[in-house]
Order: C-alpha cells, then structure tokens, then sequence
C-alpha cells in the first residue's frame, strides 16, 4: 500500500512541479523522495535549453515551495526540498529524454529477453517508433528496443 502512496504522491507533486514551470522554459526531469518522517527529502531535477542556472533553480524552488505549502500534498511531514540540474551525465528514462538527445553520446545498460545484461556505448543516431539506433562504431549502428533499457545516460565528451 506504501509504493501505491508514495506513486500517487509523487504524481500530485509532479503535476504541481509542472505548475510551477508554466511560462518559463524550464522542464521538469525528475522529481525524487527519499527517506521516511520527519527526514524526508524531495529532489527536483529540472533542465532547459542551454542549461540550468541558479537563477531557474531558485525560480523553481520559490514557485513550487509556495504550491506545496497551499497544496500540502505531503501532509503531516517535514521535508527538505531541493532543486538542482540532473547533470552532464543526466540519466535518460522518457521517450521525450532519448528525443532530446539524438546526435549525443550515451552509455547503456541493455537486456534483451532471455539474454544477459550488456553495456553499450555511442552515439544516438535515431529515436522513432519506441526503438534506439545507437552508432557503436562509425557506420555500425545497433537497434534497441526502449523497454530492454535497464539504465540510460548522457556520456559527457570533452
């Protein structure tokens, strides 16, 4: 009943997170709950183009800071909220996260029914129809199936 809650939870509180963006360009990417009580902690990750500034961190935090304080979606609890950019290296899970970041380098973790788990790096040259086309190696692309993706990141290039 506690992962069905904590579901519901963090939707409402995503929903008032994408409340707190409307008219800017900022997106949220992640939002987190970690721990129980009085020490809990809600990790907001949010992005935009050109990237994150302390301004828009900031921004984020007051808007949505006053929302869930009229909202109390996390009644009965102290809580640290915290807003921050998801990094260079930022983990990719929505189809609107590999959309972004076609013509990028990105590191996964991959496994196929009935296979083992396996590591692959490169270049994504396509994402379309729920399926990565990663360039392993140039002119080598590989086809992957969204849903064998067990871990997705940006690699950063120096």
């Amino acid at each position: 009943m506690a992962a069905v809650e904590n579901k519901e939870l963090l939707e409402r509180v995503t929903e008032l997170g994408e409340r707190s963006a409307i008219g800017t360009d900022i997106e949220l990417v992640e939002i987190q709950l970690k721990g129980a009580g009085n020490a809990r902690l809600l990790r907001v990750y949010i992005d935009k183009p050109g990237g994150v500034t302390h301004g828009d961190c900031e921004l984020i935090s007051e808007r949505l800071g006053k929302l869930l304080d009229e909202e109390d979606p996390i009644p009965e609890s102290r809580y640290t909220l915290e807003v921050s950019s998801p990094g260079i290296e930022r983990r990719l899970s929505k189809p609107r996260d590999f959309e972004r970041v076609v013509g990028q380098k990105i590191r996964l973790a991959v496994q196929p029914p009935g296979e083992s788990r396996r590591q692959l790096e490169g270049r994504l040259a396509q994402f379309a129809n729920g399926a990565l086309e990663v360039e392993v190696a140039p002119g080598n692309l590989v086809r992957i199936p969204l849903e064998t993706v067990q871990k997705a990141n940006l690699k950063f290039e120096w």
